[in-house]
């Protein structure tokens, strides 16, 4: 019987941020294919809550949890002469368990999800290789880059010099690697060597949306939210996650106090676990409000009239903007944030890249009450046409290389 060794950077349980929510799904799909054994690490307490689950859906399972500082990566990343994520996310017990599984089980497929993790997979290993990077990470460095000057800059430009390199190294050794959208495809694609190119099998698997899950009429609004003044902006998302905080940091400090001019009850939710302090110390100005983690995402979005997705970096398929869609939200946003979702400007959602024109956009979604419903609805009907997990999905076995007997067979 095949086995299937998946190997991720975080542990898919709870899907709660953007990346869990798609190791979970990919994680679930591969479970009903074949046995699968899973290496991957806990961030804090709370994934260490969720070994339980992930002991019901593997065969088995090495959880580690990371407690290795930034400072120690980096020195050690320094020595090794290799990116930092690299030295983050290198664990010997993990590395050990690796190689156990694979002496001692049937693995035919290897599935990296996330970059750094491809340093686990022997040179020597005979069977499938898939490298899920979701979006090109050293293209967010070198954007970090762009932006920082001095030795910041050159911890920057170092990481997106060594995680290209990386990334050239793992679809060299995969069988077929995988980003979120074509956008990032073609972005990795120009990344790589030049005799690489035409070579390297890269391609498409998107990100989904439960639009069942995410159904406005199921969900009953926040009551903290509620007891704000409105109209109530709303913006999502792991809140250590440097380009959310740039986004939550332009959004309080530049775009909130126009919006205020027009609409001086306007309030600004941000809502995700781990509030950075730059986040924390905009809590209560113009109309900001810092909640930090919560347990069910949708009731916040359910009481708001607006989410705004000011990104400045952003790379692959933003799974705020497909929940804040499926719950029918008008949503104002960058043409980087809308990147990866084939939707259509103005009509399922609206895109602004200047402050100026986000605020423009936001009030006239705020003060055209039948537009904003209309544009939400809209979304709505789009993410559940097109982008289920289920459809988005439903190619995993062929990219993997199961035949359609294998696979029934598995199942």
């Amino acid at each position: 019987m095949r086995e299937i060794l998946f190997i991720s950077h975080r542990i898919p349980f709870p899907p709660d941020r953007g990346d869990k929510i798609r190791s979970h799904h990919i994680l679930q799909r591969l479970s009903r294919l074949a046995p699968v054994h899973v290496a991957t690490f806990a961030d804090d307490d709370l994934d260490l809550a969720e070994e339980a689950e992930l002991a019901s859906i593997a065969s088995s399972y090495r959880l580690v949890r990371r407690t290795k500082s930034l400072p120690v990566a980096g020195v050690q990343a320094l020595a090794a002469r290799c990116a930092v994520s690299l030295s983050a996310f290198y664990d010997r017990s993990l590395a050990e368990y690796v190689g156990r599984v694979l002496a001692t089980r049937s693995i035919s497929t290897i599935y990296v999800f996330s970059g750094q993790m491809g340093q686990y997979v022997p040179e020597d290993f005979k069977g499938q290789v898939i490298a899920d990077f979701v979006d090109v990470d050293s293209a967010k460095f070198a954007a970090y880059a762009e932006t920082h000057g001095g030795p910041l800059g050159w911890i920057y430009r170092r990481e997106a010099e060594l995680l290209r390199a990386e990334e050239a190294r793992l679809a060299r050794r995969a069988n077929v690697s995988l980003l979120v959208s074509q956008a990032e495809v073609d972005l990795f694609v120009s990344r790589l060597p030049e005799e690489m190119r035409s070579a390297a099998d890269v391609r498409v698997l998107g990100n989904g949306i439960d639009s069942g899950a995410f159904d406005p009429s199921m969900v009953v609004p926040e009551t903290r939210m509620l007891d704000c003044p409105g109209p109530r902006l709303i913006f999502t998302g792991q809140m250590d996650y440097a380009p959310n905080v740039d986004a939550v940091v332009r959004a309080v400090d530049r775009i909130m106090p126009l919006i205020r001019e027009a609409f001086p009850d306007a309030t600004f939710h941000v809502v995700g676990r781990n509030p950075a302090i730059e986040v924390l110390d905009r809590h209560g100005r113009d109309g900001c409000h810092v909640w930090g983690r919560v347990d069910d995402i949708r009731p916040w979005l359910k009481s708001a009239d607006l989410a705004l997705v000011p990104l400045m970096i952003a790379r692959g398929v933003q799974n705020k903007v497909l929940e804040a869609m499926s719950m029918a939200l008008p949503i104002v946003l960058t043409g980087d944030a809308a990147s990866g979702i084939d939707a259509s400007d103005g009509h399922h959602y609206s895109i602004a890249d200047s402050d100026e024109a986000i605020v423009e956009s936001c009030i006239r979604l705020l003060g055209d009450e039948r537009r904003a419903r209309a544009q939400g609805h809209a979304a709505r009907r789009f993410v559940t046409a097109s982008a289920s997990w289920q459809s988005m999905l439903a190619d995993l076995p062929r990219i993997m290389g199961w035949s359609s007997r294998a696979v029934r067979d598995a199942a």
